[in-house]
């Protein structure tokens, strides 16, 4: 049975690429094709799971693919199946199944119709990564396919101002969770010293024996899968990126917003309880949390206007109620919750159009007003004050830009002196003089030695956050871009056993994904003109093929799986040691920063309402 595990990533792999030759204007024969690899791949989990369950409940473990190995580092693709894997599956491939039934009809004559199904594809097979993941690295690789499935999506109408701005939103948010993963695996395999497993976590004797001596940074990796899980699963403080991503088509909020890849965290959790389940602290941690955002949820989804908002808010409550029931070890509940949940919320977004003429209908001929609502109970003063909190969603908007992102921008605009011939002129010779101080460093002074890390891996942090706020030249902050990772490597270099092979490794990827979206930035340029970062310009209507080869580009140098990009990263983190607190913010922070400076430059140029139209655009949002 261990063997047919791999069938279940290649049905979705091999459907998704096969999709993408189908003509455009074919609508049956795309939908049909999306609905039979679905169909296919929940027959196939029918059949698997009714024999899982004859075998008696087999934990299964394949370690089937080893991507990279070094004298002190493999990386490696391992499946996993569980009881959390089985449940997944079958509300995933039927819920799944179920949208692309829907959408053969509600997406009829979408000028995307083929992009959607396209999409929806690369969706379940990021998903399948997921549930189907035996190591923190192989459910990395699904995390960040749905990411960038997600941001898609939700910039699925991509002539309107307000569906791209959003999905840059929710995409900055997601990128907020995937430096979550990669700090969590960087400690784990300083933890355990291998690139350890699913499997193994659940031996509590290896996990106890480890987390003796090194207590606190098991403390770190279970808050750091606590953020990736809280920024995925819309938890507080990061609540408000969910209505937002209703932008796109409803279909796909349901699928994404309502049922899945929002249950996504509670996942995280349930996979990884048996290394934080005796973290008094962290389970603490968990109920607060949870018991917040239930809370707040519910207050802010009671006084929506608009539909799709009210059931995302709804879906963050419950999503709360379940991280409470993880955290006090209650995971067939929680299991049993997230499948009712995700149905519900399923059914509730593709009825909601329905339902909101119904209601129209029912206020203007039979609305009777209730007397009494638990409001009433609550002294005057206090439920107004309650009432304008949730009206404003509590400015948890507000607080991100406040205390996150606002700081980053003030940052980078003091970098405003970072021209294009400064940086040729004094940021390229001194990066030479780096590689001269590399190739001999024996003669380097140990304390000097010792801070150059910190000082390279800060240079590349300014490269990016000038790049982050650059407004006018958008090949500048292309280019700083990846400066930013020749810096980083540079700094990791002085690290032991980062090696010339690794090194190659990590900037061969993003010096083809760099030269390729420099020659389209350049290319359009010279076609259209103007193509600063100040609006968006919607350039892909005009140049489809440069914009698809930016986006290609783009996957490189942020690291999309499996590029040379994602497995450099990985090994980047595995060669700074633990106590070198400092380097790991840094490069992790150069990794947030850049995901969503690439991402904002690709939006900006190629999507958006189209720069030379003449028409008037939509800039608020209902």
């Amino acid at each position: 049975m261990t063997l047919l595990l791999q069938l279940f990533i290649l049905i979705p792999l091999v459907g998704f690429v096969l999709s993408l030759a189908l003509p455009a204007k074919k609508e049956n024969l795309i939908s049909w094709f999306s609905f039979s690899v679905i169909g296919l791949h929940l027959l196939g989990a029918s059949i698997y799971s009714i024999l899982w369950v004859i075998k008696g409940f087999p934990t299964l473990d394949l370690k089937d693919l080893v991507l990279f190995r070094t004298p002190g580092y493999e990386f490696f693709v391992d499946f996993y199946f569980d009881k959390v894997t089985a449940v997944y599956l079958f509300v995933g491939s039927l819920l799944t199944f179920l949208i692309t039934l829907y959408s053969r009809y509600y997406m009829h004559r979408e000028q995307g119709y083929k992009r959607f199904f396209n999409t929806i594809l690369f969706f379940f097979l990021g998903y399948n990564l997921i549930i189907f993941s035996g190591n923190l690295e192989t459910l990395f690789i699904g995390w960040e396919m749905l990411g960038i499935s997600s941001f898609l999506l939700i910039a699925f109408y991509r002539d309107r101002y307000l569906p791209v701005k959003n999905a840059v939103k929710v995409f900055s948010i997601y990128r907020i969770g995937d430096v979550g993963l990669i700090l969590a695996m960087w400690a784990t395999h300083h933890l355990f010293h291998e690139n350890t497993t699913f499997l193994k976590l659940n031996n509590y004797e290896i996990v106890h024996e480890h987390l003796q001596t090194h207590s606190l940074i098991g403390i770190f990796i279970s808050l750091m899968i606590l953020l990736s899980a809280a920024a995925k699963s819309a938890q507080f403080p990061f609540s408000s990126w969910l209505p937002r991503a209703m932008e796109g088509p409803t279909p796909s909020s349901a699928i994404f917003y309502g049922s899945l890849s929002v249950h996504l965290g509670v996942f995280l959790l349930l996979r990884t309880y048996p290394f934080w389940e005796h973290q008094l602290s962290v389970r603490i941690l968990i109920v607060l949390l949870g018991i917040v955002t239930t809370l707040v949820a519910t207050g802010i989804a009671r006084v929506q206007s608009s539909v799709k908002s009210q059931i995302a808010y709804s879906s963050i409550a419950q999503i709360g109620i379940i991280f409470i029931e993880v955290a006090l070890g209650l995971d067939y509940l929680a299991l049993f919750h997230f499948a009712g949940n995700a149905f519900l919320r399923t059914y509730q977004l593709l009825v909601s159009p329905s339902v909101v003429t119904y209601l129209i209908r029912e206020q203007f001929y039979n609305f009777v007003p209730r007397t009494k609502t638990m409001e009433s109970f609550i002294p005057v003063k206090l439920r107004n004050t309650l009432y304008i909190l949730c009206l404003k969603e509590w400015n948890l908007d507000s607080m991100m830009y406040r205390y996150l992102w606002n700081p980053l921008k003030w940052a980078g605009r003091k970098l405003d002196f970072l021209t294009t011939k400064r940086v040729i002129y004094f940021f390229i010779p001194a990066y030479v003089l780096g590689i001269l101080a590399l190739t001999n460093e024996q003669y380097i002074d140990a304390n000097v030695h010792a801070s150059l890390p910190v000082l390279f891996s800060f240079v590349g942090l300014i490269m990016v956050l000038k790049s982050f706020t650059e407004r006018i030249h958008a090949r500048l902050s292309w280019v700083l871009i990846l400066l930013n990772h020749f810096w980083i490597a540079l700094a990791i270099s002085f690290n032991e056993h980062f090696g010339y092979e690794e090194n190659v490794l990590y900037l061969s990827g993003i010096t083809v994904a760099g030269v390729i979206g420099y020659l389209c930035l350049r290319r359009l340029k010279i076609l259209e003109g103007s193509i600063d970062l100040n609006q968006f310009h919607g350039h892909i209507y005009k140049h489809p093929k440069i914009g698809m080869l930016f986006l290609l580009a783009c996957l490189g140098v942020t690291g999309f799986p499996i590029t040379p990009t994602f497995i450099g990263e990985d090994l980047i983190f595995s060669h700074i040691h633990e106590d070198q607190v400092a380097l790991a913010f840094i490069s992790s922070l150069c990794f947030i920063i850049d995901g969503i400076a690439i991402i904002r430059i690709y939006a900006r140029v190629f999507l958006g309402p189209h720069s030379k139209s003449v028409f008037e655009m939509a800039y608020r949002s209902s």
